[in-house]
């Protein structure tokens, strides 16, 4: 299963040009299913492609144990990267936010850009998959009434931060088998308002409508390719994900 995977995200880098020879990558690692399987099929990219790896996560202050984490980087051989902050305790106990997501969204990349910054490193791995996109593109035009998605490859002006998302061809179902095969040191997440949010909505709302038309994320995926979104018209050799006998999320 690990070819089969590391062939999807090779052939997502290479559609949107994400890796370049000699890159010095960074992997935003949070502890969940998607950045560790991120990392573990990165870090068997490299057999293929000429780039260095790093590990970074943002400690929110929430008591977590990045112990396994590490461990696990060790035996990748990627250097790991623990940032301590108080983003938690800022957020919940002393601002008491009722709607903390955007906050922390942002105290997170601030963190984590100067991370990147301190570690001389300009490339930053993000750990979103298939199901992301789409979901990511009906929030956009179900509450903000606009056609739009975060970008394969996104350019940070402001940093000089490069972003890529080599998961992006791999359904969310796929992923949580393949981190459950492998046994990967998972973390339980200790946000207070895990699985409370708009995405979780539309994450029901997606998993209903699948259930009338099986198509439908394979539709707007495509869709989003072939009528591009800004960066979003493959410019590599293929023109579409070609795997189609993935399983769809559930």
């Amino acid at each position: 299963m690990i070819q089969r995977l590391t062939g999807l995200v090779r052939r997502c880098v290479e559609d949107y040009g994400m890796i370049l020879p000699g890159d010095r990558i960074a992997v935003g690692v949070s502890g969940g299913k998607d950045s560790l399987v991120l990392l573990r099929l990165l870090a068997e990219l490299r057999k293929y492609c000429d780039f260095e790896m790093i590990a970074i996560t943002v400690d929110m202050g929430l008591g977590m144990d990045f112990s396994g984490i590490e461990a696990f980087c060790q035996e990748l051989e990627v250097p790991f990267h623990l940032v301590k902050t108080e983003i938690g305790p800022i957020i919940f106990d002393y601002r008491k936010e009722k709607n903390p997501c955007s906050m922390c969204a942002k105290m997170r990349r601030g963190a984590l850009n100067q991370a990147l910054l301190d570690l001389n490193c300009k490339k930053l791995a993000l750990g979103h998959h298939f199901d992301d996109a789409v979901e990511t593109f009906l929030m956009s035009l179900i509450y903000e009434g606009r056609i739009s998605c975060f970008q394969p490859v996104t350019h940070l002006d402001r940093t000089g931060v490069i972003q890529i998302r080599p998961m992006l061809y791999i359904h969310e179902k796929t992923v949580e088998n393949f981190a459950g095969q492998m046994e990967l040191p998972v973390l339980t997440n200790r946000c207070p308002v895990d699985k409370h949010t708009k995405r979780e909505e539309i994450k029901e709302l997606v998993y209903r409508l699948t259930g009338e038309y099986p198509d439908l994320k394979e539709r707007i995926f495509g869709a989003m390719q072939r009528f591009p979104l800004p960066e979003w018209e493959p410019k590599g050799r293929y023109k579409r994900p070609k795997d189609q006998s993935e399983p769809p999320a559930v």
